[in-house]
């Protein structure tokens, strides 16, 4: 299936490791323009690398998500390099587990700056000029805990639907202009931050991770955990010419698992 992204300009934050690297090299797979924005250089230069390899061409900038003048100066880099963004995929890392009488004020401020206020600032800078030309995406890489609340996850579980409510916003306001808002909610990916979560819960019950990702799997109609080259397969469609009847919507990227809430 042609997707009609060859040649676009693409911006995949949070792109140096899991879900954001695994997006990144498929853009480059189907020949996009990729601007790779993370904080670590190093392991941001070997996943740009891994963008050329697959045959696209890609430009890393590190950036700080929280910082409002690391957004305006990833964005001005990204378009000095390529040209307008033209495909925007928003990601974060997760904030740090944690119950409600665990956290305080500045760990919400801190998912509240890293996963939404990036959001809005990400898309302020990159939203007219996808008016302007009558064609863009955004993808924004949320959570299953839009959805239902996750155990030990509660900023995440407060601060993400706030992220899916910004992109149904975005798709009303700007679906008439040629421009696509959609959401992913992530479920159980095999990521580092995964095998993160695996390890607090484990340690908290007293259990061996593997015996978590047991439980996680029987709790999936597919009956394993999702990898990340999958999950980067939807973030392309979605980001696609032949997406562009999707606008507003929230793909479950879960196995089956929402299919199990009541």
């Amino acid at each position: 299936m042609e997707l009609g992204i060859r040649g676009r300009h693409a911006l995949v934050v949070a792109a140096s490791a899991g879900l954001g690297r695994a997006t990144a090299i498929g853009f480059g797979g189907e020949g996009a323009r990729v601007t790779l924005a993370a904080r670590r250089e190093d392991v941001l230069a070997d996943a740009a690398a891994e963008v050329e390899r697959a045959g696209g061409e890609a430009h890393p900038v590190a950036c700080d998500l929280t910082d409002p003048a690391g957004i305006d100066r990833l964005l001005a880099a990204a378009r000095e390099r390529f040209g307008p963004v033209e495909i925007l995929v928003t990601n974060s890392g997760g904030p740090p587990p944690g119950t409600f009488d665990g956290v305080d004020d500045g760990a919400w401020r801190g998912a509240v700056d890293g996963l939404l206020l990036s959001v809005v600032r990400l898309a302020r800078g990159t939203l007219p000029a996808m008016r302007e030309a009558g064609w863009g995406r955004i993808v924004a890489l949320a959570s299953v805990s839009v959805r239902r609340p996750i155990e030990n996850l509660v900023l995440s579980n407060a601060v993400r639907p706030a992220v899916v409510g910004l992109v149904k916003s975005l798709a009303l306001e700007a679906g008439g202009s040629g421009v696509t808002c959609n959401a992913v909610a992530t479920g159980y990916t095999r990521t580092e931050r995964l095998d993160g979560l695996a390890a607090a819960l484990a340690g908290k019950e007293g259990i061996a991770p593997e015996e978590v990702f047991r439980r996680w799997e029987a709790s999936i109609p597919a009956g394993r955990i999702g990898k990340p080259e999958e999950l980067a397969d939807l973030v392309l469609f979605l980001a696609s010419e032949r997406a562009a009847y999707l606008n507003g919507v929230t793909v479950p990227f879960d196995g089956g698992a929402c299919l199990c809430l009541p």
